[in-house]
């Protein structure tokens, strides 16, 4: 029973490999359940269903380094907001995750990515916080409602002290 648990904890989740077959990454998740590891599933699949799963020495070899939140976490490490400049800081995962600027111009949040598209759209995209995210798809979706604004480097009013009232 130990065995089981402790082989769940170290390949459960999705993993992003390298096929060795045409070089490009997958996807893929380990049945964890039997002794031997191997594929419960693929992206390349069904079309390659069948393959020799040589992939599974990339998990083997780095098990925490090949999963899709290890991957994520690394690339925002140390980076700051396109939008903001503020550091994205650490990634809270279920409430307010970090977002993407990709090509196009468009946030998305980066579970909104395949996992196997995720080594490609790093290559090219901007990291932003949650709330520059929210903010962008605000705009995106009511732009009737967005009303733009300069921004002035010295605040408008200022409280000069006064005179002693007593």
């Amino acid at each position: 029973m130990y065995g089981w648990i402790q082989r769940w904890r170290l390949y459960h989740g999705t993993h992003v490999i390298t096929c060795p077959e045409n070089l490009r990454p997958a996807a893929v998740r380990v049945n964890t359940r039997d002794a031997d590891l191997h594929l419960r599933t693929c992206t390349r699949w069904p079309e390659m269903a069948g393959c020799d799963e040589a992939c599974l020495s990339q998990i083997e070899a780095a098990p925490h380094a090949c999963r899709v939140q290890a991957i994520v976490a690394q690339w925002y490490d140390k980076k700051r907001c396109h939008f903001c400049a503020r550091p994205i800081g650490e990634i809270v995962w279920h409430e307010r995750p970090p977002a993407l600027r990709t090509r196009d111009g468009r946030t998305r949040e980066w579970k909104d990515v395949a996992p196997q598209e995720l080594p490609d759209v790093f290559a090219t995209a901007a990291p932003v916080c949650w709330a520059c995210h929210v903010v962008e798809t605000f705009r995106r979706e009511h732009p009737e409602l967005v009303v733009e604004r300069a921004r002035t480097a010295t605040p408008r009013h200022t409280i000069k002290p006064s005179a002693s009232v007593y």
